[in-house]
């Protein structure tokens, strides 16, 4: 096979598929992954799994790797020659390439003797380069990513993927082995690695790509859950060079239901009684992406917002029945969120601003209009009600932790009002208090009468680094703020700390009775959170 393999490369048996690769906050193409096929002139496809480990038992893959580094550089080039969006290619380099020591400067003529960036090229390392690790397979990394090439670590999860390997190397991506994603959401096992894995890549600073999605129940688990990229059979099977090309011109995006974070679709409503300003409207303003619907007047707009969601109204003002001020008036007592625009050639001044004035209109923009002028305006008007619905989400969301703090807070006086009565009676162990209080959905830590560390809850350990965690010291050493503030804050009394660079709120009680004390309870509260 080895020979055959050899013959392939000079005979035209090889051919690159690619398998996009879709973004879950935006649903676009944001990559693809070179993939080798060898068509055999007599037993026809070979699998990669076939041939792969043949060349990776000798030097063979070193020059298999340089064809597909070049085959994938001609075809950027097709794309952008051919003036579409050429997506990051990424390509396999496995541990031998990575120990060559002339692999690096081979890549970089590659490259600039095809016209092709490091940006466009992404390279996908095995785990198992994670137990050769030495002094110039750092140096190669470092040189990678001064070059500009993006990294990605394949097939997390299957091999080496210790974290005391895996935080010296500077990787963008961590892929999720296929093996994790096959049986979610079901598979309760999975869903707890795949959770990990998100979790821990993300706090190292890199981005996740799950390999292998297939169904609509996968995708979705995996945006709900923080995944930001997918790549499978859901968003497309590997495709040829030519069917590559047709995507990219397609343009293919994910649904936006499946999209994490997404924003539903921006609809425009355009109310005039002259079809033809309607339709001059809809050309002009279709390109921008919006859902947009019409209405011959005040009355029909009112139908129209009664039965869809609207952000943005463009009105006429000069209407038979009702004027667009009229209407607009109307649209702000019945659906107060929307954003209201006034377009007319009369220009009834006092009537408009005293519209403006109260409210009932955002802009008023005249007949006849700049092309532009009108699209950056509603533009405008789309960014500001964007900004609406933000702050109104957070207030929501601000809202809803108020409630929990004060629930906390209650579950802490009455966690702290029975620790006094059980150190009264002396009927409860210390063990039942700790679980008690692992339970508190916030950071607890308690210290003794010396300010020693003598216990830290679940949610503590969440924001304190577990290298810094250490029963037994003082709290000025675990976190300097709340020691200093024990001591200048009465008990019960807010103040501003600041845990590893993360702005919280903190108070302190006195556990036991109010004139024999036996140690404190500090809490602390999420800066953001805390009203």
């Amino acid at each position: 096979m080895a020979k055959e393999l050899q013959l392939a490369i000079s005979a035209n048996e090889l051919e690159l598929h690619y398998q996009p690769k879709a973004d879950l906050q935006t649903g676009l193409l944001v990559g693809v992954e070179a993939l080798l096929r060898w068509n055999h002139a007599t037993c026809g496809a070979i699998p990669p799994s076939a041939f792969i480990r043949v060349a990776e038992q000798s030097d063979l893959i070193i020059q298999l790797g340089e064809w597909v580094i070049r085959q994938a550089c001609t075809d950027i080039r097709s794309w952008v020659n051919a003036k579409l969006d050429a997506p990051c290619v990424a390509i396999n380099v496995s541990p031998k390439q990575l120990q060559d020591a002339g692999f690096s400067m081979r890549l970089s003529e590659i490259l600039k003797s095809m016209q092709v960036t490091a940006d466009q090229i992404s390279l996908e390392i095995t785990e198992n380069i994670l137990m050769h690790r030495n002094t110039d397979i750092d140096q190669l990394f470092k040189d990678f990513k001064e070059q500009g090439y993006k990294l990605s670590l394949d097939d997390f999860g299957t091999g080496y993927s210790a974290l005391s390997y895996l935080k010296h190397f500077p990787f963008d991506y961590v892929k999720i082995d296929q093996s994790f994603v096959h049986e979610l959401p079901h598979n309760s096992d999975d869903v707890s690695i795949s959770k990990a894995i998100i979790s821990m890549a993300h706090s190292m600073g890199m981005k996740v790509i799950a390999e292998g999605v297939e169904t609509e129940a996968q995708c979705k688990f995996l945006s709900d859950n923080m995944c930001d990229e997918i790549q499978g059979y859901f968003f497309s099977v590997p495709l040829s060079i030519k069917q590559m090309t047709e995507f990219l011109q397609e343009s293919l995006v994910l649904d936006k239901h499946l999209l994490r974070m997404g924003k539903p679709d921006r609809t425009l409503l355009l109310v005039d009684d002259e079809p033809n300003i309607l339709n001059a409207l809809k050309r002009l303003l279709r390109r921008d992406g919006y859902q947009i619907l019409t209405a011959g007047g005040g009355h029909e707009g009112l139908s129209i917002l009664e039965k869809n969601s609207v952000d943005v109204i463009i009105s006429d003002q000069r209407m038979p029945s009702m004027t667009g001020v009229e209407f607009l008036r109307n649209a702000k007592k019945l659906y107060p969120d929307t954003i209201r625009i006034v377009l007319s050639g009369y220009t009834e001044l006092q009537y408009i601003t005293d519209a403006i004035n109260e409210g009932a209109i955002y802009k008023f923009l005249t007949k006849p209009w700049d092309d532009e002028q009108i699209r950056a305006n509603i533009r405008e008007a789309f960014h500001y009600k964007e900004m609406e619905d933000e702050n109104r989400s957070l207030n929501l969301q601000i809202q809803t932790k108020n409630q929990e703090l004060v629930t906390a807070n209650r579950q802490l006086a009455e966690l702290v009002k029975q620790k006094q009565k059980q150190i009264t009676l002396g009927q409860l162990s210390l063990s039942i208090v700790r679980e008690v209080l692992q339970y508190v959905p916030l950071p607890i830590i308690a210290v003794d009468d010396e300010d020693m560390v003598v216990f830290i809850n679940s949610s503590a350990e969440q924001v304190i680094p577990q290298s810094r965690i250490e029963l037994g010291c003082q709290i000025e050493h675990l976190i300097p703020d709340v020691g200093t503030g024990i001591k200048e804050h009465s008990e019960g009394m807010w103040f501003p700390v600041h845990v590893y660079q993360k702005p919280f709120n903190a108070q302190w009680k006195n556990m036991g009775e109010p004139n024999k004390p036996s140690g404190k309870i500090v809490m602390l509260i999420d800066d953001r959170m805390h009203h």
